[in-house]
């Protein structure tokens, strides 16, 4: 999982879609291997690396919506509308 979570970054980095997308599902297909595993029946060497694993997993997060945040305040600046989706946040808020 770590290995595809590094795959999944170098691919944020690069903006490579179809690696992002074969990332995606092998981390989805590792998710469903792992599924039957319970916290209680790991050592502490595979929690520190499923740990890893997450912290590497919500760092590819912040860089997805920080890629999707870009792109939206480009297309609004294209469309005239920017600011209309922090307007709307702050309307639901």
């Amino acid at each position: 999982m770590i290995a595809v979570l590094e795959r999944e970054r170098q691919a944020l980095a690069s903006l490579d879609a179809d690696e992002l997308i074969c990332s995606t599902r092998d981390k989805e297909s590792l998710c469903d291997i792992l599924s039957p595993i319970t916290p209680d029946t790991l050592d502490s060497e595979t929690r520190g690396l499923a740990e890893t694993a997450r912290q590497l997993n919500e760092v590819n997060r912040r860089v997805r919506n920080l890629l999707a945040a870009n792109i939206a305040a480009r297309i609004d600046a294209l469309s005239g509308a920017a600011g209309h989706h922090r307007q709307a946040s702050f309307a639901h808020a």
